[in-house]
């Protein structure tokens, strides 16, 4: 086993100074001047160990403002190392059956456990993807804040990690059709929307699983030969 150097010492002391004091995404940290004090090390030890946690998405350094615990908590961008899987149609194939797998279950938890900010941040997000899709604009990424928002919704720090396999999901399906599907779109995240706000997370479940279906019919039809 590698002996650790001390500034991978420091980034672990650091890391749980973070998690006791309860920083969130977006709070500013102590300055390094308070760090070298309260963590009794030098700073360029201070600066190492802000260095290791900024390159695991932990922390993010904005020049003349400070330090900040970073919106990624922690992802890093490619976890599951998606752009070097090289067959992108078995790629978006394989999305669509994790999606199914994971999505109905989360719409159902959401309905659940989402507090009323959290509904309240899932239909502006819903507003504006409907006003891009009466516009007839390109709405794949308020798409994906969509169903990032609901895997928020269910409080599942674990399922909120897997967010990039959702957010790719939709991505790669968008990129993969031809044709742009607004109608159907818009009425099947209006349902599941509905359906999370009043409660009802069996019928959110099965209206997340329907709209999945509907989008993997689509891509077979528009894929097989």
């Amino acid at each position: 086993m590698e002996k650790q150097t001390l500034g991978e010492k420091t980034a672990q002391m650091l890391l749980e100074m973070i998690q006791k004091e309860g920083f969130g995404p977006g709070d500013k940290l102590p300055t390094e001047a308070e760090l070298v004090e309260s963590l009794g090390v030098g700073r360029n030890t201070v600066r190492e160990a802000l260095r290791i946690l900024m390159s695991r998405n932990i922390v993010t350094i904005r020049q003349g403002s400070g330090t900040f615990i970073s919106e990624k908590k922690g992802v890093v961008d490619d976890p599951l190392g998606f752009s070097m899987m090289e067959d992108r149609r078995r790629l978006t194939e394989d999305l669509i059956q994790v999606r199914l797998m994971l999505e109905p279950q989360l719409a159902a938890l959401a309905a659940q456990n989402a507090a009323e900010e959290d509904l309240q941040k899932l239909e502006q997000i819903k507003e504006e993807l409907e006003d891009l899709i009466r516009q007839r604009k390109d709405y794949s990424l308020k798409d994906s804040q969509f169903h990032e928002q609901i895997a928020n919704c269910s409080h599942n720090q674990i399922m909120t990690n897997l967010v990039p396999v959702i957010t790719e999901g939709v991505r790669m399906f968008a990129v993969s059709v031809q044709e742009t599907e607004y109608e159907q779109t818009l009425s099947s995240h209006r349902r599941i929307f509905e359906a999370i706000r009043e409660r009802r997370g069996e019928d959110a479940k099965m209206e997340m699983y329907f709209h999945l279906m509907y989008n993997s019919n689509r891509y077979r039809a528009e894929t097989e030969p």
